[in-house]
């Protein structure tokens, strides 16, 4: 393949910088921030669950006790109008016995709804006691998520610094090539893993170490100065 001292040197400029964009990518996924973060939004996405279904617990037993609660009200507005109406019959024996009969009901009833509101006052209680504890468990999560997002932010964002001036410096090479020569290179590059150039020396590719030798070895050599080994196919820096 026709190549200029200046193109092979670019490839080879490349190519080192590939293996370092490799390498500080891998390291940027690799750094434990990242999982720290993503177990930390998945605990707040079940906690955050949590908290929803026991707010629906509290407003289901705040509506509960709404509701004997008005019911009581209403007993206590029915026993003042019997007890009025009472104290305006005393002559009345019978009314008055009857109208008596009817206040028994409600109080029978207002003991009831009070031992109701007790109970619904207990589980209202035990409710608030796990919202405090969903709430102080989100609270330990977010601050976790917050800690790690600013030390990967830290650590991460100095990769990701050194990532971008490797890829603007790689751009400025690429662009020097011609197409055909690039082409090759990204190719080669793709199916090797990145290391897609070598050097012949001593009769072997710098790369896979395989020994060239015979008429592949004088075929490779009249590719000069750039050639391609017979083993791996990368690309073989000849001159």
């Amino acid at each position: 393949m026709r190549a200029t001292i200046e193109q092979m040197t670019t490839l080879l400029q490349m190519q080192q910088i590939d293996l370092e964009l490799l390498k500080r990518k891998k390291e940027l996924e690799a750094l434990p921030q990242r999982a720290t973060i993503l177990t930390a939004r998945q605990k707040k996405r079940a906690i955050e669950q949590k908290s929803s279904q026991v707010a629906e617990l509290r407003a289901t037993a705040e509506a509960k006790a709404s509701k004997l609660e008005d019911e009581d009200a209403g007993l206590v507005e029915k026993q003042r109008h019997v007890q009025q109406t009472i104290d305006e019959q005393r002559g009345d024996y019978r009314s008055v016995e009857a109208h008596t009969k009817e206040l028994n009901g409600f109080a029978k009833r207002r003991n009831v709804l009070e031992e109701e509101l007790g109970r619904v006052g207990e589980e209202l209680s035990k409710i608030e006691g796990v919202q405090g504890q969903v709430a102080s468990a989100l609270d330990g999560i977010e601050k976790q998520e917050a800690a790690a997002i600013a030390s990967f932010q830290q650590e991460g964002g100095a990769l990701q610094t050194g990532i971008a001036r490797l890829s603007a410096e790689r751009s400025a090479l690429e662009s020097a090539l011609p197409d055909e020569l690039r082409q090759a290179y990204e190719q080669t590059a793709s199916r090797t893993g990145g290391v897609a150039v070598g050097r012949l020396m001593d009769g072997r590719c710098g790369v896979c170490r395989n020994v060239i030798d015979g008429g592949r070895l004088i075929d490779l050599q009249a590719q000069a100065p750039l050639g391609t080994c017979p083993h791996c196919k990368r690309l073989l820096v000849v001159a």
